[in-house]
């Protein structure tokens, strides 16, 4: 059946700890890629805060000194302060002006999204070129009969401040295209949170989160999110199924009550209106010291300081844009704490779903970043299409956080190969694991249930390898119950 991709969304909004989560994973070819591919549109998420650069960048040289910085913000706290402070509403419609955001707008992701007149329809719709091109890699083998008809929900929508993945609509297109060849299962798209209750869901047999982000889930009033929360576990703990791809696992490990906080308050204009918020936050509570709840210009100066020598980590006295942007993520770090493993402390307000989907994600290699892919399981049936041998690929290739992630608590299908990637783009990476293990697709019981999670998807060129669509396809199957596969632990 044809799958729908228009859904009503409230206004998106973003916090500042969701703002870390500005991130993302790389692709490539399992078997040849069509020359000249790309990763598809909306690509990483460096350049995010190109405008933020552009601002300060006053000579227009392709970097920015510190002398820049200060008389930039000194500019800013003559234009924006009033009574000779500068409070947190007039900070962030400073930014928000920096960015062009106008505060309200519907969150527009990466501008692939189109909207009603009234303004809060999302429509989501793959390029045709793409389509055609994942519609010619579609499998020939057959896939697992199915034990009787089924029902999949693929749920492709974005949390409040979440990365809109250009990917999105061609993955649920794919999810369609691989259930109708030979029968397997009918589609439906969603885009809607309000489509996740217990009455609703008795119609599936699996829900295919489609790259969600941050809190997908979640809704202003409490009430609605325990309610959807408690309908989707209940749904895979009572014998039934999920499956994940790409940013699945980019989800609830941010504050969701910051979030929501921002909404209420009208803080929306996709990712620009994320990071300025997020910028608007961090700057008032590390620059504030008087903790008056207002920025004299002797605080808003020092804390300009303070992030272009966060900022400067050569100490050369300039910073390049591509430093910038890597620098910038590092500035929207909550305050208090981090990881064990050196990332910034998680705020995990729904841990079930962390354990449940396998891990959270920590940081990204930009595609098309080049990754060999090692078969771990060579016998599952998820695992076939691969023959046993090695594949390169290029997308943008998360990792998991140090203590989300263990193959104690999953079955591991395929992983990076860890040794064969060169020392510079290891270090492309703070704070590694320590453990050098990097899964890339997994499985797990849930309960009755069974999940499956890939964590490529986020390049078009994805879904025009037919072995790979062979494995979500095979992941999609484990998680209808229709293919059996060993999903005890990896490590026992």
């Amino acid at each position: 059946m044809n799958a729908t991709f228009a859904v009503t969304t409230k206004r998106l909004a973003a916090s500042a700890l969701l703002a870390v989560a500005i991130f993302a994973i790389s692709p490539g070819p399992v078997h040849a890629q069509p020359p000249g591919g790309r990763g598809g549109r909306g690509g990483g998420r460096a350049g995010f805060v190109a405008p933020l650069f552009t601002a300060l960048d006053v000579d227009k040289d392709g970097a920015v000194t510190s002398s820049e910085m200060k008389s930039t913000f000194d500019g800013w706290y003559t234009t924006w302060s009033a009574s000779g402070n500068l409070g947190q509403d007039q900070l962030l419609a400073g930014l928000n002006g920096v960015f062009g955001v106008v505060p309200g707008t519907p969150e527009r992701g990466n501008g692939m999204n189109t909207f009603n007149a009234a303004g809060n329809t999302r429509v989501l719709v793959p390029e045709q070129a793409e389509v055609d091109a994942m519609m010619a890699a579609l499998p020939t083998t057959p896939g697992a009969k199915p034990a009787k008809a089924r029902k999949v929900l693929v749920f492709a929508h974005t949390g409040p401040g979440g990365f809109v993945h250009a990917s999105i609509p061609l993955a649920a297109k794919t999810v369609d295209a691989l259930g109708n060849k030979g029968d397997l299962w009918t589609t439906t798209v969603s885009y809607n949170p309000a489509d996740i209750t217990a009455a609703n869901l008795k119609q599936y047999d699996a829900i295919f989160l489609d790259s969600n982000t941050t809190c997908f889930l979640d809704d202003v009033d409490p009430a609605v999110t325990t309610a959807r929360r408690t309908a989707f576990l209940d749904f895979v703990r009572d014998g039934k199924g999920i499956a994940g791809i790409h940013a699945a696992t980019d989800s609830y490990h941010s504050d969701c009550v910051a979030a929501w906080s921002a909404v209420k308050r009208g803080v929306a204009g996709g990712i620009g209106g994320t990071v300025a918020n997020a910028l608007s936050t961090q700057l008032m509570a590390q620059g504030d010291a008087d903790k008056n709840g207002t920025l004299s210009r002797a605080e808003f100066a020092a804390a300009a300081g303070t992030w272009f020598a966060k900022l400067d980590k050569s100490n050369s006295g300039k910073v390049a844009s591509a430093d910038f942007d890597s620098g910038v993520i590092g500035l929207l770090t909550p305050p208090g704490g981090r990881g064990r493993g050196g990332e910034a402390a998680p705020v995990l307000q729904w841990p079930e779903f962390n354990k449940l989907i396998g891990g959270y994600f920590k940081f990204h290699w930009l595609d098309p970043q080049l990754i060999h892919v090692k078969i771990d399981d060579a016998k599952s049936p998820l695992t076939a299409m691969f023959h046993g041998q090695e594949f390169e690929i290029r997308d943008e290739t998360y990792t998991f956080a140090q203590d989300s992630f263990s193959r104690s608590n999953v079955h591991v299908l395929t992983s990076i190969n860890f040794d064969k990637m060169s020392a510079e783009d290891k270090a492309k990476e703070s704070n590694p694991r320590t453990d050098g293990d990097y899964a890339l697709s997994y499985i797990r019981r849930e309960g009755k249930g069974r999940v499956f999670y890939e964590g490529h998807g986020h390049a078009a060129r994805v879904y025009t390898m037919t072995p790979m669509l062979e494995h979500i396809r095979a992941g999609i199957q484990y998680a209808l119950g229709d293919l059996k596969a060993d999903d005890s632990p990896s490590k026992k």
